[in-house]
């Protein structure tokens, strides 16, 4: 499954990719579309986000090296921080810094995507909540995450937390190469099984304290190679069997 969110002309539509072609769904996945028979080219529609999330949950340090980088200690327990639903966005909408003289920093996540209301879910049932998986965008301004005690104005703005393009099945979520490209260039190299916290781990801690429904998601957390954007820029997050998720990056 590679389920997609779109515009088509002038209505949101849902789909499952096939190639180069959507087989267009009569509703949300969530909502239990079903498949009309008809198709769309990829080429007609533009991607949204594929889900439009109630809850935003972020994991902090879940990678040793990027916590050596940010010289923080690597937690004994998922660190949980949340974004609002007002951080998501799609491939190809921009990312709006606020502050674009501060350092905002770009963090490629691989991102849960929940598919059923999930409290208190034990790590061995984890699997039976997650719809799939998603590439995302923990953008970070850093000069607040500095001064502030809490998280909320250095990753909770509009537009830091895009997400795409596909929520998809098929990959083994612990053993995948995930990167960042900045105007074309490699920031980060790295792969998911060097996560601290597996995703089962991390649906257990996370549902023992908020309830999450279908089509929450959970970023969970970013590999080494953080590092600066500014307006002008383009930044990709590329996740192996997901896709790239591309982002321009402007001011307000």
């Amino acid at each position: 499954m590679r389920y997609v969110r779109y515009r088509f002309e002038d209505r949101i539509g849902w789909g499952l990719l096939d190639g180069a072609n959507i087989s267009v769904l009569d509703d949300d996945i969530l909502a239990g579309g079903k498949p009309t028979g008809h198709t769309l080219p990829l080429s007609s529609v533009k991607l949204l986000a594929p889900v439009t999330p109630r809850t935003v949950v972020a994991i902090g340090l879940n990678y040793a090296d990027h916590a050596a980088e940010s010289g923080m200690a690597v937690p004994d327990e998922p660190f949980i921080f949340l974004k609002t639903p007002g951080t998501i966005i799609g491939p190809g909408e921009p990312i709006r810094l606020v502050v674009p003289e501060h350092r905002n920093d770009y963090e490629a996540e691989l991102v849960v995507v929940m598919g059923k209301d999930a409290r208190n879910v034990k790590a061995s049932d984890a699997a039976d909540y997650i719809l799939g998986y998603t590439c995302g965008n923990d953008v970070s301004d850093r000069d607040y995450q500095k001064a502030d005690s809490q998280w909320v104005r250095s990753k909770a703005c509009d537009t830091y937390g895009p997400l795409g393009p596909v929520v998809t099945d098929e990959i083994d979520p612990h053993s995948v190469r995930i990167q960042t490209r900045l105007n074309g260039e490699t920031k980060q190299d790295s792969n998911t099984n060097q996560m601290i916290f597996s995703i089962p781990q991390i649906i257990e801690h996370v549902t023992r304290y908020i309830g999450l429904v279908p089509g929450d998601v959970i970023f969970t957390g970013t590999p080494p190679g953080i590092g600066p954007m500014q307006p002008g820029d383009v930044v990709e997050v590329i996740i192996d069997g997901i896709g790239t998720l591309r982002n321009p990056v402007a001011s307000l």
